[in-house]
């Protein structure tokens, strides 16, 4: 939210200085994310008057125009399309500077002389309309300085609020703030009630139940659709970050920034016969001002007519309704929404609008006649009109109350941990606008109906501490001693773990738990994932079964911005769903895709494959000290190659999976170049074993080699376990240093070279020794996989 200092001044006498309000309002839990000027300076450019306008003799999209800028008339050459005779508009004099550095020189157009140049707003940073000259009103002064006839000299706070202040949503409620943290008086613009001139009213009809309990409403007759917004309210729109579009929807924009109420208003004309608060019918269709149709379900409520849909109540109104360039007769409307009838609707259909934002949040229910009046005030003031009287339908029972909370002053300084009077909390929250009664050692503290987070005891203590000073309570050294925890050598270190991948040329990543239920059905098909209830947007409404959807969207992003080598891991938790349980299980995820290496001169360009992925996992998992117990078969994943995945077991137990993405999947996804993706379960998986120490043999190691030859699809690993437990203690180490396909190998065939280390820790091997271990290997190996030896 973007806060005018000037238009604050309208609410609080005296304000403080935009630095030092910004530093008490981020001290007190409004963060300010920047203090930054309302506009970029603007000497030299000066109020000019077109006295009048011809066509340019050498060019068709140009015009001559003669200016009064205060002194001599002005020859200025124009390209806007609405420049005219006795408009005014910004002139850049000659020696002006335009925030985007263009430095104004007399120059020749065309052959046409030029003294000054007329700007849109977009040339003076001031918005993004460059349509045309920025059009001024016609009462401003010839020559007067754009920058003091507009008020520019201002300073804008960027306030980023957290969920629980949707109070301060408005000038209204950052003013209180300010007041109460400042000691300033709280003066406010004085709203008067505006007599009816009319009898004209509009029936409304509220749903019991349904989520609003307060509807103000008001028709104004004979509204002028040609009438302008006065500079004055586009310019705060403008600062506040609003577009101006025109009198009618500027004034319910202004009112929603000044007040912190959102409010709409409706052609009169396409209503029909009442306005109807109800839930949506199932299957009932609403086209949006944005110009999009919904569907809708009777969990979402809508502002309706006898026989439609007019809008999505407290998030967008209606394409139908809305209004229009020869809109004359308007139905104001002002209500208030239960949070819970509104929140995560509009994210439904991708919508957050000013509008649901604040209602999320809570709107003050006692607010909608005020807002109502002030509405009408600036809408007459701005296009004419004639009012009815203002009307309000209520569900009195269903009005929001606050209750009283117990606040004991002495527990509460025992929290804060400073010595906070009785006086000061009394004086700290009825200047919040809170009611107390005080009992013996406690208070019954009574919140303001605009506070929708003070509920317990704890919420009133924030209170008290963030406006007493959160740098003003006393640092002292806590009671008991901290204890550092061990570090286990049962588990490799997370952080260990990231190391290692990092030096491998892997970058961390950090991806949201919630994902696509898209792209998961795609990477994870058939496994049962948690929906979210209210998500943030429809591309992030499951819990994520796998770390792999947030990875291959970050290969996606990557891709996109032309990045040739991609290498990502994290280390997060994915989210089992068995039945009505929800398991979260830590685990450990990466990805590679592009060159296997960065592009250089001593080495030919390859993309990654998959052994160059395992090669990675087998240095995290070596890490556990225990990599005999780790392997890999080939298995099938949906969303794997089929040749090029395998199953990550240790001690026979599944910790996780390694493989190339399946190419159906890349071509779905539009992917540039390949990616192979692993995922381990770190509980299990990083497991370590504790040192011990082993006796280092004295006597000397015997190497024996055994070329087999097998079915080809047998698998190493599988020969490999057959040699382990044939060759028993004896053997110290086991390498694959071959393996050969072609010439003097039967076709199906493929033929293995494994060297085997044999060594003793009491004795020196003998030949006997170690033949009988040889043979013993060769003859499991012919019984269990039908190997034989290479005799060429």
């Amino acid at each position: 939210m973007r806060i005018s200092v000037k238009w604050l001044k309208d609410w609080l006498d005296p304000v403080p200085p935009p630095r030092e309000l910004a530093d008490r309002l981020t001290m007190a839990g409004l963060e300010i994310e920047a203090v930054e000027p309302a506009a970029p300076p603007l000497a030299g450019v000066v109020v000019g008057e077109i006295l009048a306008r011809e066509k340019h003799p050498n060019a068709d999209t140009l015009s001559v125009c003669r200016v009064d800028a205060g002194g001599e008339p002005l020859q200025i050459v124009c390209g806007a399309p609405n420049a005219r005779a006795g408009m005014k508009a910004p002139l850049a004099t000659v020696g002006a500077r335009l925030p985007d550095g263009t430095e104004i020189r007399p120059a020749k157009l065309r052959g046409v002389e030029s003294a000054g140049m007329l700007c849109s707003a977009r040339e003076l940073g001031l918005s993004d309309d460059a349509e045309g000259l920025m059009e001024l009103p016609a009462g401003l002064p010839t020559g007067a300085s754009v920058t003091e006839v507009l008020d520019l000299d201002d300073m804008i706070l960027a306030v980023n609020l957290t969920p629980n202040r949707g109070d301060c949503m408005g000038m209204a409620g950052i003013a209180r703030e300010a007041a109460v943290l400042s000691g300033a008086a709280l003066t406010g613009p004085n709203f008067r009630p505006v007599p009816a001139q009319s009898n004209q009213t509009f029936p409304v009809e509220l749903t019991p139940g349904a989520g609003c309990s307060r509807f103000a409403a008001r028709v104004i007759r004979g509204v002028r659709p040609d009438a302008t917004t006065p500079i004055w309210m586009r310019e705060r729109l403008r600062r506040a970050g609003l577009r101006p579009i025109s009198p009618i929807v500027d004034v319910t924009n202004y009112v929603m920034l000044e007040l912190g109420q959102p409010m709409h208003a409706y052609d009169l004309r396409e209503i029909e016969g009442a306005i109807v608060v109800r839930a949506a019918r199932g299957g009932e269709t609403l086209r949006l001002l944005d110009g999009r149709e919904v569907t809708l379900d009777p969990s979402v409520l809508v502002i309706a007519d006898r026989t439609k849909a007019l809008g999505l109540a407290g998030i967008m109104g209606g394409e139908h309704s809305g209004i229009r360039g020869d809109t004359t007769d308007v139905l104001l409307e002002v209500a208030f929404f239960r949070p819970d009838a509104i929140a995560g609707r509009g994210r439904r259909y991708g919508l957050v609008t000013d509008a649901s934002q604040r209602f999320e949040r809570g709107v003050d229910p006692t607010l909608q006649e005020r807002a109502i009046e002030r509405a009408t005030e600036l809408l007459l003031a701005c296009a004419g009109g004639v009012p009815g009287p203002a009307t309000l339908a209520e569900l009195a029972d269903e009005v929001p109350r606050n209750k009283p909370v117990r606040f004991r002053p002495a527990r509460a300084r025992n929290v804060i941990g400073a010595e906070v009077g009785d006086s000061e909390m009394r004086h700290i929250l009825e200047r919040l606008g809170m009611r107390i009664e005080a009992d013996a050692g406690s208070w019954q503290v009574t919140p303001p109906a605009w506070r929708f987070d003070v509920a317990i005891e704890e919420d009133l203590i924030e209170e008290v501490a963030r406006v007493h000073g959160f740098d003003r309570i006393p640092e002292t050294d806590p009671a008991t001693p901290l204890a550092i925890p061990a570090l286990s050598e049962a588990r490799v270190n997370p952080e260990t773990a990231a190391d290692l991948l990092v030096q491998r040329g892997y970058f961390e990543a950090i991806t949201y738990s919630f994902v696509d239920p898209e792209l998961q059905a795609i990477l994870a098909p058939g496994v049962p994932a948690l929906a979210l209830a209210n998500p943030i947007s429809a591309d992030l409404a499951q819990m994520r079964v796998s770390l792999w959807p947030g990875l291959v969207r970050a290969l996606i992003e990557n891709q996109r911005r032309q990045q040739p080598r991609v290498r990502l891991f994290e280390i997060g938790r994915r989210f089992e769903l068995d039945g009505e349980t929800l398991r979260e299980v830590p685990v450990i995820a990466g990805l590679a895709a592009g060159a296997a290496v960065p592009e250089q001169w001593g080495a030919a360009t390859a993309a990654v494959d998959f052994f160059d992925v395992r090669g990675d996992v087998e240095a995290l998992l070596r890490a556990t000290g225990d990599s005999s117990a780790f392997s890999f078969a080939a298995e099938a994943h949906p969303a794997l190659h089929p040749g090029q995945t395998a199953r990550v077991r240790r001690d026979g137990r599944p910790i996780g999976w390694i493989g190339r993405l399946h190419p159906e999947i890349e071509r779905r996804l539009g992917l540039t170049y390949s990616g192979v993706v692993f995922e381990l379960e770190t509980e299990s998986g990083l497991s370590a074993v504790v040192p011990r120490h082993h006796e280092i043999s004295r006597f000397p190691a015997v190497r024996r080699d055994l070329a087999i030859v097998v079915d080809e699809a047998i698998a190493v690993q599988s020969l490999l376990e057959t040699v382990r437990a044939s060759a028993g203690a004896l053997l110290t180490d086991l390498v694959v240093f071959d393996i050969y396909r072609g010439r003097g190998i039967d076709k199906g065939f493929k033929s293995v070279a494994i060297g085997l280390n044999l060594q003793d820790v009491s004795r020196t091997l003998t030949d006997a020794d170690t033949d009988a271990v040889v043979a013993r290997v060769i003859a499991d190996l012919g019984r269990e996989h039908s190997a034989a030896i290479r005799d060429q």
